[in-house]
This record gives structure tokens, C-alpha cells and sequence, in this order.
């Protein structure tokens, strides 16, 4: 295969790359899926013919992210993404909850973004602060 891209494209696609194996194997320990690996891999080792030495790292004989690319902010890219999720999913919990409903239908759609809307605003106002856990 052969893939054209700029600087800038390849770049991106090392973000790209980097987020969906985090994704997919950073919660699976030692069982990785060992597939996503490799194309970071492959992914990363054109670093060297772009003149991105600095973004890659050879461990255990393989090439990967360096350190220097994981502390460089993508990071804090995935971590706004899981905040967010985090809210989004809470919200539609506790939306369904209230409705007493198991899951959104196209009959209570509506409702259940209404009612989402108004837990997001909380939380946007005010985090977890107000969030209680009666036991």
C-alpha cells in the first residue's frame, strides 16, 4: 500500500493511531490485543523516514510512541474525551432512572433529552459536588 500524506496528515494519523490503541488496550493489562500493537508499530516506524525521530522509541526490539509523543498533550486530549463521556453517560443514567425506562425508545427520546439536558447543566455548573450515594 501506498499512502500519500503531508506532514502534518502523517502527524495527525500518529495521534489517530495512538488514541485508538489506547482505547483499545489500555484497560486490558496483559491481555492486549496484540494486532493494534503491531500497526502502531508499523505506524510509528515511518517516524524515522519523516524526520520524527523524537516521536518513537525502540523497547523490547519494537518501535513505539516515545515518551516525549505520550507527555506532549495526547493525553489530556483523551482524558477531555472521557470526562465528557463520563457526564454524557451519567446523565443518560440518571435520565433513564427517573424516567424508570431501561433504555431510550423513540417514545421517550424527547423526554430523555430534556431530562439530560438538565443533569449536563448541573454538572457543568457544578461537577459531582452535588452527586450523593445514600447506602
Amino acid at each position: 500500500m501506498d499512502l500519500k500524506l503531508t506532514d502534518k496528515q502523517f502527524r495527525r494519523l500518529l495521534d489517530l493511531v495512538y488514541i485508538g490503541n489506547w482505547v483499545i488496550n489500555s484497560t486490558r493489562g496483559d491481555d492486549r490485543i496484540r494486532d493494534y500493537d503491531d500497526v502502531e508499530t508499523a505506524v510509528f516506524s515511518h517516524c524515522l523516514d519523516q524526520g520524527m525521530v523524537s516521536l518513537v522509541e525502540s523497547y523490547k526490539g519494537e518501535l513505539i510512541p516515545s515518551r516525549a509523543f505520550a507527555d506532549g498533550g495526547i493525553h489530556e486530549a483523551i482524558m477531555a474525551y472521557e470526562d465528557t463521556m463520563f457526564f454524557e453517560i451519567l446523565a443518560q443514567e440518571l435520565a433513564l432512572r427517573d424516567m424508570d425506562s431501561e433504555s431510550p425508545t423513540p417514545d421517550n427520546y424527547d423526554e430523555l433529552c430534556e431530562r439530560m439536558e438538565e443533569y449536563l447543566g448541573e454538572f457543568e455548573e457544578h461537577g459531582t459536588d452535588n452527586i450523593t450515594v445514600e447506602m
